[in-house]
């Protein structure tokens, strides 16, 4: 079991005054319409070809934490990534566009998430009144960088800015030595644009989860706990739920889960483990996270703040104030997440009626044999 002090804990803790802003994190940041675009690199080392980016936790995580901020009709240009991207709509309305024009369009609003599949074109642009937020999540801990528009390619140029074949951009305005054609990444030739698959609006829709379609239901075994009660609802993949009727919508491995978890005021999830890194992107409220098996170390989180939390720790979390609190929680692997909640938290579920199957999902104490047989 790992134990973390207060010093490595608050080290840990991103908060949204510690994000810093790169405006030349890509090829297309001198074009208008683009210029004003701010790209944030949070945990893991993202994909940006700018040696200015900061990253605030560069520690691999299995996945990618950053976001964009964007004012109104402000776009972000055609590319494809080649490991999972997942956008997190935390503030305003965004347009996402995908296809080999960008030709295909779904609006995404606050607490809507869309999954963009990999080695497809997509961009978005700000469509809301003011200035917006997106969180996003990238798979795996080097993401192979992007391949932008041939147009933005060839249109950056003009303003002399390329990308070297290991993704750094190039920016001839600033002395930039540019390298020859061999030593950059060239516009895609016409026939590999061509033969890139085609996504359908069926196929994205099947990729987004909005804010109303989230299937909030009891999490944990210790539901019916005293103050307990903390509900999750499902996004990608295998999370942490231990409720045996969860599904997540998106299922296709993408190398981490996504679940958002709903606490209500005066609420907590009971002390717990688990044997992976899990991210809290806080969406709104306040919460504590009690840390080691003491609970002698805590962190408050506030709306936007980012928490990782090392493998092996004990955390329970809590909500602060009188409102609940709702974070989106982020963990490495494609596999079905184990959270471990000690003897003491097990024996008062069962006192409440409530214990884990052999499969690990909640269920009702009284229906389950006491099955002893091993091997």
């Amino acid at each position: 079991m790992s134990q973390l002090s207060q010093t490595d804990a608050d080290a840990r803790h991103i908060t949204r005054d510690d994000y810093v802003s790169c405006t030349v994190a890509f090829i297309d940041c001198k074009k208008p319409g683009s210029h004003l675009k701010e790209n944030y690199s949070i945990i893991g080392p993202g994909v940006t070809s700018s040696d200015e980016q900061v990253i605030n936790l560069p520690e691999p995580h299995g996945f990618n934490i950053g976001a964009a901020a964007m004012p109104n009709g402000i776009t972000n240009n055609l590319h494809i990534h080649f490991t999972a991207e997942v956008f997190i709509v935390q503030k305003g309305e965004w347009t996402f566009r995908w296809g080999p024009n960008g030709e295909n369009e779904v609006l995404g609003r606050e607490g809507d998430i869309v999954s963009v599949p990999t080695w497809i074109f997509r961009g978005f642009t700000n469509a809301g009144p003011d200035d917006g937020w997106l969180f996003t999540v990238l798979g795996g801990d080097n993401t192979g960088g992007v391949i932008f528009h041939p147009e933005i390619i060839r249109e950056a140029a003009d303003y002399g800015l390329f990308i070297s074949n290991d993704n750094t951009l190039i920016d001839a305005s600033r002395g930039d030595k540019v390298p020859d054609e061999s030593g950059r990444i060239p516009p895609m030739p016409d026939s590999e644009f061509a033969d890139l698959r085609k996504v359908s609006r069926e196929e994205m829709m099947q990729r987004v989860v909005t804010a109303e379609a989230r299937d909030f239901r009891p999490a944990f075994v210790d539901a019916a706990l005293p103050g307990c009660g903390a509900e999750i609802a499902p996004v990608i993949g295998f999370g942490l739920t231990q409720n045996r009727d969860h599904a997540s919508p998106i299922t296709n491995p993408h190398g981490f889960s996504v679940e958002w978890l709903r606490i209500g005021a005066g609420q907590k999830v009971s002390p717990f483990t688990l044997d992976d890194k899990m991210v809290l992107i806080l969406r709104s409220g306040k919460l504590r996270l009690s840390l080691n098996e003491g609970a002698d170390v805590t962190v408050d989180l506030d709306a936007r703040d980012t928490y990782s939390i090392p493998a092996g720790v004990v955390r329970s979390i809590e909500t602060l104030g009188d409102t609940p609190a709702e974070a989106l929680v982020v963990v490495s692997g494609d596999h079905r997440k184990r959270p471990q909640f000690s003897d003491a938290v097990l024996a008062s579920a069962r006192a409440a009626g409530q214990a884990l199957d052999a499969g690990g999902y909640v269920a009702k104490a009284a229906l389950l044999p006491d099955y002893k047989r091993a091997g």
